[in-house]
C-alpha cells in the first residue's frame, strides 16, 4: 500500500501515512543540485512527508558538498553507479539497482535532479511502477557540453523520458522557454516553474557588515565562485582581469579570488603566470564559509557558457552584492528593473546594465572588462545594485518558498494521480 493511503488504527479513524518521496541526485559535488536536494530532503521530513535521498559519488576533482547533508541531519543512500560518467553497462547496472531500491521503499513520488539521474531514475521508477515520476533540470546539456550527434540523442531522450514524467520542473523563465519552446522537450502543461530557494540569512548578516565597495582608495575584490570546468568558462575570468589591468582601475587596486576547484585548475595557474597576474590572482579551492567569503567581496563575475539559475548570483545577491554575468540560461530572470544597454567608443554594444548589475554576451571578454570597469568607477551605484538584488533576493528565492512551492506541486500530482482522468492536470 502506498504511504499516502488511508490506513485504519482499529479506533474508528482513519490517519493517513507520511507521503513518501525518493529523491534521486547523481553525486553530491558542490553546486546548486546538491544544495536543492538536501534541502527538500531535509524540509520535507515531516508528518506529512516522509523523504529518502540517493546519490552516488563525486569525481576526483570535485568538492564535496557531504557535509552540508550531514549539517542538515541528511544522511544519504549511496549508489556508486550513480556518478558523472555516461557508461551503457555502469547505466545499467544503476537502473538495476535503484529498481531494487524503489521495490523496496515503495514511494509515492520519485524526484529525480540533473540529467544522469533523470534518465537512470525514472526508467527505475517506471519499472518499479511508481505512480508518480517528476524530474528538476537544474540546467540542461542541450549546447556547449557536447557535440551536434550526441546533443541531438540527448535531446531525443529527454522527449521519450517527458512521455512517462508526471511533471518537469524549470527553475527559470528563460529555462522553461528553452525546453518547452526551443527544443520541444514537452507539452506547456507537463512543466511547472519552481525557482530555486536558499537559507538566505548568513549572507543578509554578512551584507549588513560590509562596507563602501572600493571606497577611500582601498584594494577592491573580485570573486569568481564556482567549479573550475570548460561549462563555467573561467579561462574568460582571467582573460577579462587581465584587460581590466590593462586598463586600469584609477587610484584603487584590484585583485581577483578564484573560489573553486575542478580539471582546468593547473591550466588556469599557467595561464595567471603567463598573464604576469599572479600576485593578483588567488585560488582558494573550496570553502565552506560563503557567508564570510561573500562579506570579503565587492563585486562577484559569472562567466558560464551555459547556466539554470546561478547559485553563485543568489548569494551574491542576499550578500548585498552587485555582479557581472554573462547573459545565459536563467540569468535574465535574476535581474531588476529595465535593461540599458551600453556602447563602447566605437558605438558597439559592450554591456547591458540593470539595477542589480550588469550582463554581457557569452565570450565576450572585452564587454566583460568595460562592464567591471564601469561598476567599479561607481562606488554609490555599486552599493545600490546590492540593495536591490539583496531586496530580489529576499523577496523571491528563500528557502520556505521552495518548500512551500513544492509541497504543492507534489499535492497536487498526488491529488490528479487519483483522477485518472485529469492525470496530467496538476498545475502550480
Amino acid at each position: 500500500m502506498p504511504l499516502s493511503e488511508n490506513v485504519n488504527k482499529g479506533n474508528g479513524k482513519e490517519e493517513s501515512r507520511p507521503i513518501k518521496i525518493v529523491r534521486i541526485l547523481a553525486r553530491m559535488n558542490i553546486g546548486g543540485p546538491s544544495i536543492h536536494a538536501v534541502f527538500l530532503t531535509e524540509g520535507l521530513n515531516s508528518a506529512k512527508f516522509r523523504s529518502v535521498l540517493v546519490t552516488g559519488v563525486i569525481g576526483r576533482a570535485e568538492g564535496d558538498m557531504a557535509y552540508f547533508a550531514k549539517q542538515r541531519g541528511v544522511t544519504p543512500l549511496i549508489v556508486p553507479e550513480l556518478g558523472r560518467e555516461i557508461s551503457w553497462w555502469i547505466d545499467l547496472v544503476c537502473v538495476w539497482k535503484l529498481y531494487r531500491l524503489l521495490v523496496r521503499e515503495r514511494p509515492d513520488i520519485v524526484h529525480t535532479h540533473t540529467s544522469k539521474a533523470g534518465a537512470v531514475g525514472r526508467v527505475a521508477a517506471m519499472l518499479a511502477r511508481v505512480p508518480i515520476r517528476i524530474h528538476t533540470f537544474h540546467g540542461h546539456v542541450f549546447h556547449d557540453y557536447f557535440g551536434p550527434l550526441k546533443t541531438r540523442l540527448f535531446i531525443l531522450i529527454e522527449r521519450w523520458l517527458a512521455f512517462a514524467t508526471t511533471r518537469i520542473v524549470a527553475i527559470s523563465q528563460e529555462q522553461l522557454a528553452d525546453l518547452f519552446g526551443r527544443y520541444r522537450i514537452a507539452p506547456r502543461e507537463k512543466f511547472a516553474l519552481i525557482p530555486l530557494g536558499l537559507e538566505l540569512a548568513p549572507f543578509l548578516r554578512g551584507q549588513e557588515s560590509r562596507h563602501n565597495p572600493g571606497g577611500n582608495g582601498r584594494e577592491v575584490v573580485i570573486g569568481f565562485i564556482g567549479r573550475l570546468v570548460p561549462i563555467k568558462n573561467p579561462q574568460m575570468a582571467i582573460q577579462a582581469f587581465k584587460r581590466l589591468v590593462d586598463l586600469g582601475t584609477g587610484e584603487r587596486p584590484v585583485r581577483l579570488v578564484i573560489v573553486g576547484d575542478g580539471e582546468l585548475k593547473t591550466d588556469l595557474e599557467k595561464q595567471v603566470q603567463q598573464a604576469g597576474l599572479q600576485h593578483l590572482v588567488e585560488f582558494t579551492g573550496w570553502r565552506q564559509d560563503l557567508a564570510d567569503l561573500y562579506a570579503s567581496l565587492d563585486l562577484v563575475i559569472l562567466t558560464s557558457l551555459n547556466e539554470g539559475t546561478p547559485v553563485t548570483l543568489l548569494e551574491a545577491m542576499a550578500g548585498g552584492l552587485p555582479f557581472v554575468a554573462t547573459r545565459v540560461g536563467g540569468v535574465l530572470d535574476l535581474m531588476c528593473g529595465t535593461e540599458q544597454a551600453m556602447s563602447g567608443t566605437s558605438g558597439r554594444g559592450q554591456f547591458s546594465l540593470f539595477l542589480n548589475g550588469a550582463v554581457v554576451e557569452p565570450n565576450d571578454v572585452e564587454g566583460f572588462a568595460a562592464a567591471v570597469k564601469y561598476l567599479l568607477s561607481d562606488p554609490p551605484m555599486m552599493q545600490r545594485m546590492g540593495v536591490e538584488g539583496r531586496r530580489l533576493a529576499r523577496a523571491q528565492y528563500s528557502r520556505e518558498r521552495l518548500l512551500r512551492d513544492m509541497e504543492t506541486l507534489y499535492l497536487k500530482c498526488l491529488e490528479s494521480d487519483s483522477h485518472p482522468t485529469r492525470g496530467l492536470a496538476c498545475t502550480i
